[in-house]
């Protein structure tokens, strides 16, 4: 009996497992039967940009963090499909930072290639998933949002690939019932133009924090002050952006900061990240892991130990992205498939215990992006998705943090050499403070 599989999202994660079946079955092999369950409206995941905050248009928690004018913030040499180049989709080489609609385009080329949109459900939400030991399958609840009805399956695996950027960490800071401006999370951030004119106070030092504060400043804030707890990020910042410690509390539209420093604030943007949340799931398939490098309860960063006939991908801290989402994608496909056999349950909870401790003892940013990168190759290694030169993709990342250290306002203006063509990017035509102008046509001009 053919077996059937059920893929909770349609983003690059889930876009990737896609292909993965696709090319084992274009080479001939007996693919199981597939669902992809998608609640937006188009695929991409994260890069499908949507004007919405909130709920979307079925009354579902609005799944997308994307804003306008957003440019890769890593260089496009990391994140390349192996078996899909750049090149190949756009006929010619291009700059080694693309805005969101550059990326999209890019994304949706290969999969329009592929031909896997038939097997996804658009616009349905999937609300239950539940494991009866009994069958050894998955009964998974869903809803149409466009015709309001319910479907319940049996499935034999389940693949969660619905991303870990969308459950907003949002904390509490004294005042802010009584603040009289704009208080968001980035996950409702949309649009840098409206923080014009403004003194913007930003709470956290992720890569959010760091692009949403370059965003406004890029698009005419006033000024920008980014609290940190810990440390502050550290670069070269202009001169009308400033970074303090921690924020108190908020009296009187005055942000009141540890040191003793305040400022008068009109806008509070939270860059204080994200969740693993998993609403459908109940508690024995739920993934709890704190977000690293090395996940919880995860053999080889994809089996769920606590029940192996489920997969998560994407689920870690990240570096690489699209290829290091094919190479999960490749090997949970030959799992399911009976290409590849998994141990016992003492070597896989042996193998995440071994892969947190090679983590823990990483001294540098540039140690962790070998250490995914070196993840990456060893899921590689077992199946047949395109090898590709890791030392490469590695390489343009380690150069990305050093041009950032010398111009955060200026690193997307160089180019790096594809791992996949060896080919070295060209320069923009235009630098990324003066390009206010995001869209695919103006990028790809001439």
């Amino acid at each position: 009996m053919t077996k059937k599989v059920a893929i909770i999202g349609a983003g690059p994660s889930g876009l990737a497992q896609l292909r993965a079946f696709q090319s084992a079955a274009s080479k001939g092999a007996e693919i199981p039967e597939i669902v992809c369950f998608e609640k937006q409206s188009d695929w991409g995941g994260l890069w499908n940009y949507t004007w919405r905050t909130g709920v979307d248009e079925h009354g579902n928690p609005c799944h997308g963090s994307m804003y306008r004018y957003l440019w890769s913030n890593g260089p496009k040499e990391g994140l390349e499909f192996a078996d899909y180049t750049f090149e190949e989709h756009f006929g010619k080489p291009i700059a080694s930072y693309p805005p969101r609609p550059v990326l999209f385009d890019y994304i949706k080329g290969r999969v329009e290639k592929a031909g896997v949109r038939k097997y996804i459900r658009f616009n349905t939400n999937v609300r239950d998933v539940r494991y009866d030991p009994a069958s050894a399958k998955f009964t998974v609840t869903a809803r149409d949002g466009l015709s309001d009805t319910e479907t319940i399956e049996d499935y034999d695996h389940v693949i969660v690939a619905s991303g870990h950027f969308s459950m907003p960490n949002v904390p509490y800071y004294e005042g802010f019932e009584s603040f009289n401006g704009r208080i968001l999370h980035a996950h409702d951030f949309r649009d840098a133009r409206e923080f014009a004119g403004q003194d913007i106070l930003i709470l956290g030092t992720s890569y959010s924090a760091e692009d949403i504060g370059s965003q406004c400043w890029k698009y005419g804030c006033k000024s920008v002050t980014v609290a940190h707890r810990t440390a502050p990020i550290g670069y070269e910042w202009p001169d009308n952006w400033q970074e303090v410690p921690a924020l108190v509390k908020i009296e009187k539209g005055v942000a009141h900061f540890r040191d003793g420093q305040s400022k008068k604030v009109d806008s509070i943007i939270l860059c204080t990240g994200y969740k693993h949340h998993f609403g459908f799931l109940p508690d024995s398939l739920r993934l709890k892991t704190d977000n690293r490098l090395a996940s919880s309860d995860l053999y080889k960063g994809v089996v769920f130990n606590p029940n192996p006939a489920m997969f998560y991908l994407g689920m870690q801290d990240q570096w690489y992205t699209f290829n290091m989402f094919d190479a999960q994608a490749w090997y949970v496909r030959d799992l399911i498939m009976g290409r590849i056999a998994l141990p016992d349950a003492a070597a896989m909870e042996a193998d995440v215990i071994a892969r947190q401790k090679a983590e823990d003892a990483l001294e540098d940013d540039y140690a962790c992006i070998r250490y995914q990168g070196a993840y990456t190759g060893e899921l590689i290694d077992e199946t047949d998705y395109p090898t590709f030169d890791i030392d490469a993709a590695n390489q343009a990342f380690i150069e990305w943090k050093g041009h950032k250290k010398k111009g955060i306002m200026t690193f997307r203006d160089h180019g790096y050499t594809s791992p996949m063509t060896g080919t070295l990017a060209p320069a923009h035509h235009t630098s990324w403070v003066e390009a206010l102008d995001d869209s695919l046509e103006s990028y790809l001009q001439e």
